[in-house]
């Protein structure tokens, strides 16, 4: 089984964990609530009438949500089930936006039909091995001076649990219950590839990506790991030797 096999797998199961979870809080959605966080909700404006590329989207949360701020979206996952479920919310919630079911390296845009902009956020890139490939799909997505914007998981917390900060030819190979708080017991194997974040914007500038804005937050707009201390509303910290660690990073960049 290949390494996206087994994410495929791991994922088709935590779609069905997640969408009934209180952490993805699926009813606050259908209720009228975005599942938006204020870093991206603040770094990445004026998305009203623009083409939206969502890259690994999940169930489509926040495809949805930024289709409910006027975006014409498209969302890309590699999980079936969790595609469904999008297409599933995407008609609930009587909101219109486009699913596609792919590993990321295998979706193909319309070079007649291209994107405005390019998302992706929180814990996505560390399921790609090839980050060079992964920019290259980003760059072939966008219009001549369409925007990209990734918000992500700081790495640096990968160090201090004990991971490589740099990449490294292998993945780690994990098993581990999921994030939210009804995963009961059932462990899952995973694959994960660290990347740092200067070969994250090595590999956007590689690719013809401008960049405008790098970002680094001492919180996380998730309560998603342990020891975290929610020291303002929807802003958990995390600490080391009595000093703030870097949570999260955000990049925004644009095609030339």
């Amino acid at each position: 089984m290949s390494y996206f096999e087994l994410n495929k797998e791991s994922w088709n199961q935590r779609a069905l964990l997640h969408f009934d979870s209180s952490f993805y809080d699926v009813n606050g959605f259908l209720a009228g609530n975005s599942s938006l966080r204020e870093i991206e909700l603040n770094e990445l404006t004026e998305v009203a009438g623009k083409r939206l590329l969502h890259l690994q989207c999940h169930f489509g949360l926040d495809t949805l949500s930024w289709a409910r701020a006027g975006a014409q979206c498209t969302g890309v996952d590699i999980s079936p089930v969790a595609i469904e479920k999008a297409k599933q919310l995407s008609k609930e919630a009587s909101v219109p936006a486009d699913f596609v079911c792919t590993d990321l390296y295998s979706y193909a845009p319309d070079p007649s039909n291209l994107f405005d902009i390019a998302y992706t956020s929180y814990g996505t890139i560390c399921w790609l091995p090839d980050l060079d490939r992964w920019a290259r799909l980003i760059a072939s997505s966008l219009k001549s001076g369409g925007k990209f914007y990734m918000a992500e998981f700081h790495p640096i917390h990968d160090l201090l649990t004990g991971y490589s900060y740099f990449e490294q030819s292998e993945p780690d190979i994990e098993e581990e219950a999921t994030y939210t708080e009804n995963a009961g017991d059932e462990k899952l194997r995973l694959a994960t590839w660290a990347h740092p974040l200067s070969r994250v914007l090595n590999a956007l500038i590689g690719a013809g990506i401008n960049i405008e804005g790098v970002n680094e937050h001492p919180f996380s707009p998730y309560n998603c790991f342990e020891g975290l201390v929610e020291k303002e509303p929807g802003r958990f910290y995390l600490s080391h030797n009595d000093q703030d660690v870097p949570m999260v990073y955000s990049i925004s960049g644009r095609m030339s």
